[in-house]
């Protein structure tokens, strides 16, 4: 019976708009899609550290930490060193690029193809690993995995096998790509937080949980029905905001303060 009332949920388009508070426990920062700039991450860090007013606030990346950019292999030693060394709460996220190279560790063969056309190449670059289309197949790609493996060491293999898929305070959810909008979050299966779900963006949860994602870009961060969408585009623009999320709103840290962006003169049940 559950899954025909979600059926028809979907096929009618029930519910009404979102109009729950944001309530989170604790104000927080969230990153979006970093895919290999480093450049970018330092200059978003340093801006952190020099704001008195969010420099201590825990601070959630929500995956993609490599692929396209040209500095994975140091994009993810700061974080792994950030995470371990910085007395805030740091909380990294598996997106699907770290998916795609993790399934590529799984089964080089299979899943080499995939992961080699949607930036694995760069990011092997960024281990000393240069490849040809010729080292997806046989012996040479299995070659490949070793040398990769042998690159990122024990430490980082660990730390991406181990990455979460969801990271919740209050009402709040950050999550990589999206969620089912009918299923709590608690039963959302890891695929499509990490991948997202058709029916994420057009239609608003009934339950009163917020998402704050990334993965799919938009030209500035936006607020829409209960989505939070942190993703700009790292990898083309080169910048990387630093979003920031209380009970008073969603603000953008920027170079003279922050900039408050929801609630704000947009109607909030705008759809995307």
């Amino acid at each position: 019976m559950g899954k025909l009332l979600d059926s028809l949920f979907r096929k009618f388009g029930g519910g009404a708009d979102f109009d729950a508070p944001l309530a989170p426990d604790q104000p927080f920062l969230v990153i979006g899609d970093i895919h290999g700039q480093l450049e970018a991450l330092d200059a978003t860090l340093d801006q952190i550290a020099s704001d008195p007013d969010h420099a201590n606030l825990p601070l959630v990346f929500v995956g993609d930490y490599m692929d396209r950019g040209p500095h994975s292999a140091g994009v993810l030693r700061r974080v792994m060193a950030l995470q371990a060394d910085d007395p805030r709460d740091i909380i990294c996220l598996r997106g699907n690029h770290e998916q795609m190279l993790s399934s590529f560790l799984d089964n080089p063969p299979l899943n080499a193809p995939v992961w080699f056309a949607n930036g694995g190449v760069e990011t092997l670059k960024s281990f000393g690993i240069g490849v040809t289309k010729l080292d997806m197949r046989g012996d040479r790609v299995l070659m490949v995995r070793e040398r990769l493996k042998q690159e990122l060491g024990d430490a980082a293999l660990s730390f991406l096998q181990s990455l979460p898929t969801v990271w919740q305070t209050g009402n709040v959810a950050v999550v990589h790509a999206g969620a089912d909008p009918v299923a709590p979050i608690e039963e959302q299966e890891d695929d499509v937080l990490v991948w997202g779900h058709a029916d994420f963006r057009s239609q608003p949860r009934q339950d009163g949980i917020w998402v704050v994602h990334g993965h799919t870009i938009v030209p500035d961060v936006r607020v829409r029905q209960g989505r939070i969408s942190v993703d700009t585009g790292a990898y083309q623009t080169g910048t990387l905001p630093t979003v920031s999320v209380s009970a008073q709103g969603v603000h953008v840290l920027g170079q003279g303060g922050s900039q408050q962006i929801w609630p704000d003169n947009t109607d909030p049940h705008e759809a995307s």
